[in-house]
């Protein structure tokens, strides 16, 4: 069987729902808000369930699909975080929070630059932090996660391997530089245990030690 394949039984494993679809749709729709793929999606329930996450800060809102997917693996009291700077991003994803059935109590969802919002969360209140919004801001995101995420908690970045740049050492361009930059750092810091995985377009992980 070829990689591709393999690559395409991996995504397909865990297949969408209408929810999902629909949040999909609504991303090619509008554009610039490229939803995670099945398999990243199917991770983030993953480590979310296995977190028994209570809260979770999102670091690009979307259309709402990976929010389905991190709303699916949190606890059912579980508050899920979300900004985003594109107030047509976030309508659209508070519809497809409410069509996959959940509470407006289960979200809040706010507009605005991270840089102007992460500040203003509590340290150490977050289970999960993933990120997927400025890719050049990456380095910065990790900064602010260290600070929101309790010990033992969890910090994502999709688009980890971006398109395959990431492992091309003639890309030099922002975006790349900034996740190369980026998976360096969660590799060599020692509060962290990293782990790259090459599903959808790369998701990069790391606990927080205690």
């Amino acid at each position: 069987m070829s990689a591709e394949a393999t690559a395409a039984y991996v995504e397909e494993y865990l297949p969408e729902d209408e929810a999902l679809l629909a949040a999909r749709r609504s991303a090619a729709r509008v554009g610039g808000a490229a939803p995670v793929s099945p398999a990243v999606g199917a991770t983030l329930r993953f480590i979310a369930a296995a977190l028994a996450a209570r809260a979770v800060v999102e670091i690009g809102t979307g259309c709402g699909t990976s929010g389905i997917w991190l709303l699916r693996g949190m606890r059912r009291e579980a508050v899920l975080t979300s900004v985003d700077v594109e107030p047509e991003h976030q309508r659209l994803a508070r519809k497809a929070f409410t069509e996959a059935g959940f509470a407006s109590n289960r979200y809040r969802l706010i507009s605005g630059k991270a840089a102007d919002v992460l500040p203003r969360l509590t340290d150490g209140g977050y289970d999960l932090v993933f990120c997927d919004a400025d890719k050049q801001e990456y380095p910065d995101y990790l900064t602010a996660a260290l600070r929101l995420l309790r010990v033992g908690g969890v910090v994502a970045f999709d688009n980890a391997l971006w398109g395959g740049s990431v492992a091309d050492p003639g890309r030099t361009d922002p975006e790349t530089s900034a996740i190369r930059e980026v998976a360096e750092l969660v590799r060599q810091d020692e509060r962290l245990v990293p782990l790259l995985l090459p599903v959808g377009d790369g998701l990069l992980a790391a606990v927080k030690r205690g």
